[in-house]
């Protein structure tokens, strides 16, 4: 019997839109990038993921919700862990056109685990 393979887990806040738009992808998949979004960035940190929820979507977008999913550990190696600010404030910057295949790479559901309205 093998093991499960490894995996990660990464939080993405985001708006109302984009949530339905996971929604609809049977919260498996993150939706394509606008041509406006050239980066989809996951984050490592929990509370970073709230603090842009709450303070940036909820401003924006009426709305903001934190999700959690895994991604297979192995895979995003290829990703470098990228400071955006303090310590903990961490990402990974994934070129919109590699979304696709990062995507495949989610192991389960993605899950709503906060939200702020």
């Amino acid at each position: 019997m093998t093991s499960p393979r490894p995996t990660t887990t990464l939080w993405r806040p985001t708006g109302p839109v984009e949530l339905d738009l996971v929604r609809e992808l049977d919260w498996h998949a993150w939706p394509p990038r606008l041509p406006e979004q050239p980066i989809f960035y996951p984050v490592l940190d929990e509370d970073y993921a709230i603090r842009i929820a709450r303070d940036w979507n909820v401003r924006h977008d009426g709305a903001g919700f934190v999700t959690r999913f895994e991604v297979d550990t192995a895979f995003l190696a290829r990703y470098p862990v990228r400071q955006a600010g303090g310590e903990t404030i961490l990402e990974l910057w994934v070129p919109a056109e590699e979304l696709d295949e990062f995507n495949t790479h989610i192991v389960g559901r993605i899950e709503v685990v906060h939200e702020f309205r």
